[in-house]
Order: C-alpha cells, then sequence, then structure tokens
C-alpha cells in the first residue's frame, strides 16, 4: 500500500512519528510536505494528497494540520475523496469500515504521537465492510459527486 501524507506547519512534529511508523510497517509514502516549521497554508498540501489518492498514485492519505478540520475540509473537495476528521481509534475504523474513507485527516494539537499511532494503524489496517447499506451510502455519496462535481 501506498500513502500520500501532508501536513502544514500545525502538524510537522507528527509527521517524523507517522514516516517511522510506515518505515517499520512496510508502507510506500509519498511526502507531499510541508517540511519546516515557518507558517504555510494547508491547503496545498491538502490538495496534494487528496489528489494523489483521487489519481489513483497513492492509496490512503493521511494529513496533518493543528486540529486536522481545515485539512479534512479541503480533501473533501475533490471528488472521489471521502476523508475522515479521526481523533480516536473507533472513528479511524469506522470510517473505513463504514464510510471507505480514502484520506484521514488528524490534529497534532489534539493527539499525541502515541494515540496517533494507534489512530494510523487502525485506519490502515482496516477494510471496508463492503456490506449492502456501507455499499449503498457510500454509492450515493458517490452519486452526490457525479451531480455536483461535473
Amino acid at each position: 500500500m501506498k500513502v500520500a501524507i501532508g501536513c502544514d506547519h500545525g502538524g510537522i512534529n507528527l509527521k517524523p512519528v507517522l514516516i517511522d511508523y510506515l518505515n517499520k510497517n512496510g508502507f510506500e509514502y509519498v511526502d507531499f510536505g510541508c517540511f519546516d516549521t515557518v507558517s504555510t497554508d494547508y491547503n496545498e498540501y491538502a490538495l496534494a494528497v487528496a489528489n494523489a489518492v483521487a489519481k489513483g498514485d497513492c492509496d490512503k492519505g493521511i494529513l496533518f494540520c493543528g486540529t486536522g478540520i481545515g485539512m479534512s475540509i479541503v480533501a473533501n473537495k475533490v471528488r472521489g475523496i471521502r476523508c475522515g476528521h479521526c481523533h480516536d481509534v473507533f472513528s479511524a475504523k469506522m470510517t473505513r469500515l463504514h464510510n471507505d474513507a480514502n484520506v484521514m485527516a488528524l490534529g497534532e494539537r489534539v493527539v499525541g504521537p502515541g494515540l496517533m499511532i494507534e489512530i494510523v494503524d487502525a485506519f490502515l489496517n482496516t477494510e471496508f465492510s463492503g456490506d449492502i447499506r456501507h455499499a449503498r451510502r457510500v454509492s450515493k455519496i458517490v452519486a452526490l459527486e457525479e451531480k455536483n462535481f461535473k
């Protein structure tokens, strides 16, 4: 699995912990930045990660900013992206299991490195259930995108 990762200055401290986890667990990754603590706009990183996932260059995406909110809003503007804003393991698991989310956003100011690893692990290692009711709901999301993103 190839994972697109991105952060702004508000999420920069969690990125090395994530990279270490990805390396130790055999995940490939593409790092879309940022690469330092200079104040920057989260939009460009969220868009780069979301586009990489939407185009199929990466299988999943993980975004960090101060809260995860801005990143998730931007990522969800990209056709084909279902970005879950997660700060606990249960939400990360359910966003995959029920919503087939392909991107997740977290906030560095909300979770620490230990919890972040547990959340990421749940997100990356939970498969979409694919049962009829959840597949129907996801197909309605896709249909809404088709209607609104012509």
